[in-house]
Formats: structure tokens, C-alpha cells, sequence
């Protein structure tokens, strides 16, 4: 592509990342661990760099220490290339003394940084997803199209298209309308794509919906027009008010894509990694994620039984089992039994625990089940993490139940004997 043509991008760091809570307490949505070694911002930015687009910004205003670190750490392009992933914060500047007031705020806030930077095109992402993605032919569609605006979409039963915008497009893939979220079946309706163009769209009968994946490619002028208002979110106003006047075209996407923005979703997308089929998985050598070299030895185990688990760099288990459950960097674990976890592991500074705790990982003789560990935990001995009642939400002394899944938040303390 045309260096000149090829797009800058801007990633949606999100607001305060409630439907995250407590993994985003202490951090940005963008900086929470995934999978054991990287994190969600490191999908999208390999993405990116992966489809030859490395001018990146990542737009974001809260808790943005650990992820500008992790960023300042990891992508750092050298002396040989132009390329950069730098971070917008909320800021008051002349112009405007607010904190951003939602998405397509966060872009206006934002837009001088937009006209200043080489380009023709401008590529917009979310920060909260996990899928595989070559951007290079969704800008190739829109250039052949000569459209104002293309947007990616995915195929999506009714079930699912409630969470999601949904898209209705012609037999061209132009885009006649869109509606956000359409909770109920009257706001669903005629949404579908007819049975007679399924199969010319690589869709089927079980999933008729069109949803729309967060990803927007636009030329600068119109960006700049869509944004002229008032306008504070992209689902919610920018894109029905574009779809209303201008030429708007759909990019269909048929690989793995989740929306990993509730602790639901994000616990669902780690046991999608461990299953035998797993449908997305991070071991493609030719479409590669990265991530902060740490340079940790090899995991150090000792008999110990695992069954469909992925374990990270420096993580040191003794007479454990697991099972469907992912360890991620640094992580200790002793003679305990974890099923269907995600155990995000340690910091290499660490903070100390409150005098008498248990030492960072998880004690003897513990159960660990349907749970999320962020890093840093200390979990004692004889614990017993199963959610024994069921709940759908509920807080306690180091831990909270959101969605039924147990999770137990960066540097939370959980005594011994203790039954969750």
C-alpha cells in the first residue's frame, strides 16, 4: 500500500472498565493480563504491526501507568524505522478542559494529533478484543470501493447480536443501516440478512445477524465531519449518522473474534485457549503476538499431573494438578488442585504482603476452582476458592464473584483455611 494511504490508528483504550472490575481496580483495561504472558493491548498493536501499520495510538485516562510502561517497554521500533505506539491520556489542553466523555470524544479531544500525523486514512480499534487480523484487506476493500467509511463485521446469531451493533447491508455490502445493541426483538427486526444472500455473504441460517467488530477505517476528512457534532460515542451516534449520509461499506471477517469486556467473557476466551480444539490460540508463527521480553527460565515443575493447560515462562509448581487452566508468568504453586483457573502469576517487584501473610501463589493443600487469580495474590494454605453456593455475584475478605466466577484481585490477600 501507498505510504501515503496507509492508515494511522487509534486504539480505544475505554473508560473506566467497570464490567472489568477489580482486574481494571488497579490498572487500564488495555493493560490487563491475558493468556498468560501478554496482555490485551498487545493483540491489536501486533495486529497492527503485523498488517504493516505501525503509527499507533492508544487513547486511554485511567489508571495508565502499568500500560504506558508495558508500552514503553515492549514496542520500540529503533533507529531504522518510523514506526511508534505511543499514549494519548485525557489531558486539558486550551481547547478543551474536559476528560474524555466517551469514545468518539476521546478521538475529537484528539483530532489535531489525527490531521498532524502522515496519512491519508485513519483505522480505529477497540482495546478489548482477542482474534487474529490482517487490516491491509479491509483497506484494500475500501479503497476499490471508493467508500467514505468501511466497517468490520462478523456473522452473529440472535442471541448474540444483542450485545454488539448490528448491521444491515445490500447483495454490494454496502451498509443501509445500523443499530446498537437491539436488546429487544422489535428493535432486531429485519435486521437479518435474507436467507437468499447467506451463502453469497459466507454466512448460515444459525448466525443471519451482522455485527459490527469495533473496527472503522475512515478517511481524515470525514472523521473530522463525523466528529464536527457532538457526538460522544461511535456505536451509539458517529456510525447510524454516517450510515444516514455517506457511502459506508461492510468488510466481512469469518475467523475468531471475542469481546473480552466482562469478567464472563474474558474467563471465556481462556478456556477457548485450552480446549483440544481450540478455535484462536496464540502459536501461529506466521502471525505472531508480542509482547515484553522477560527473559524467565523455563517453567520449573515438580510431580505434577496437568491436563489441558498452558503454562508461562517462570512458574514453578510442586506436587500440583490442573487442569483446563492457564499459569501465567511467575506464578507458585503448591500441592494444591486447580480446575478450569486462570492464574495470572507475579510481578518481578512485587510488593510485600501485610505481616503474617502467606508468601505470592497458592498454598498447600488448596482447591482452586472456576477462578480468575490476578497477580500478585497470596492464597494460604487448605483454601477452598469453589464458589460453594453458587453465587452469581458476591464480595468478601480477597475475593469477589462476578458472572459465578470467583476471582481474586491484584496483591489481595486470602487466608488460610479460607471457603469460598
Amino acid at each position: 500500500m501507498d505510504r501515503r494511504l496507509e492508515p494511522i490508528v487509534l486504539i480505544l483504550g475505554g473508560g473506566r472498565g467497570a464490567r472489568l472490575d477489580p482486574l481494571t481496580r488497579l490498572r487500564s483495561k488495555p493493560a490487563v493480563p491475558i493468556a498468560g504472558k501478554f496482555r490485551l493491548i498487545d493483540i491489536p498493536v501486533s495486529n497492527c504491526i503485523r498488517s504493516g501499520m505501525d503509527r499507533i495510538y492508544v487513547l486511554t485516562q485511567f489508571n495508565s501507568l502499568s500500560l504506558h510502561r508495558h508500552i514503553v517497554r515492549t514496542y520500540q521500533f529503533g533507529p531504522f524505522s518510523n514506526g511508534y505506539v505511543q499514549i494519548l491520556a485525557a489531558q486539558q489542553t486550551p481547547g478543551d478542559e474536559r476528560w474524555f466523555q466517551g469514545t468518539a470524544d476521546a478521538v475529537r479531544q484528539n483530532l489535531e494529533v489525527v490531521s498532524e500525523s502522515p496519512g491519508s486514512l485513519v483505522l480505529i480499534l477497540s482495546g478489548d478484543h482477542m482474534y487474529r487480523m490482517d487490516y491491509r484487506g479491509m483497506a484494500r476493500e475500501h479503497l476499490e470501493s471508493d467508500a467514505d467509511l468501511t466497517i468490520a463485521v462478523m456473522p452473529c446469531s440472535e442471541s448474540e447480536i444483542a450485545s454488539f451493533g448490528c448491521v444491515r447491508v445490500d447483495e454490494d455490502g454496502r451498509v443501509l443501516e445500523f443499530r446498537e445493541k437491539p436488546t429487544v426483538a422489535e428493535a432486531r427486526e429485519g435486521m437479518q440478512v435474507p436467507p437468499q444472500l447467506l451463502a453469497r455473504l459466507g454466512m448460515t441460517a444459525d448466525k443471519p445477524f451482522l455485527a459490527s467488530m469495533g473496527i472503522y477505517l475512515f478517511w481524515k476528512p470525514t472523521l473530522r465531519d463525523c466528529l464536527g457534532s457532538d457526538f460522544r460515542d461511535f456505536g451509539q451516534d458517529v456510525i447510524p449518522d454516517a450510515v444516514r449520509r455517506l457511502r459506508v461499506r461492510a468488510h466481512f471477517f469469518q475467523g475468531y473474534w471475542r469481546d473480552i469486556g466482562t469478567i464472563r467473557s474474558f474467563y471465556d476466551a481462556h478456556m477457548d485457549l485450552v480446549r483440544p480444539d481450540a478455535p484462536f490460540d496464540f502459536y501461529d508463527s506466521d502471525w505472531a503476538f508480542y509482547t515484553h521480553p522477560r527473559f524467565l527460565p523455563g517453567a520449573r515443575l515438580n510431580a505434577c499431573r496437568f491436563n489441558r493447560c498452558i503454562l508461562a515462562d517462570g512458574s514453578s509448581l510442586d506436587e500440583c494438578t490442573a487442569e483446563d487452566s492457564i499459569i501465567g508468568v511467575r506464578a507458585t504453586v503448591r500441592r494444591a488442585t486447580l480446575r478450569r483457573c486462570l492464574v495470572m502469576g507475579a510481578d518481578a517487584d512485587a510488593p510485600e504482603g501485610p505481616p503474617g501473610s502467606p508468601p505470592i501463589g497458592i498454598g498447600e493443600g488448596s482447591l482452586i476452582q472456576d477462578a480468575i487469580i490476578d497477580k500478585n495474590a497470596r492464597i494460604g494454605r487448605g483454601v477452598r476458592l469453589v464458589n460453594k453456593e453458587r453465587l452469581r455475584d458476591g464480595e468478601g475478605d480477597g475475593w469477589v464473584i462476578r458472572d459465578g466466577i470467583i476471582v481474586v484481585p491484584k496483591n489481595a490477600v486470602v487466608p488460610d483455611a479460607t471457603t469460598v
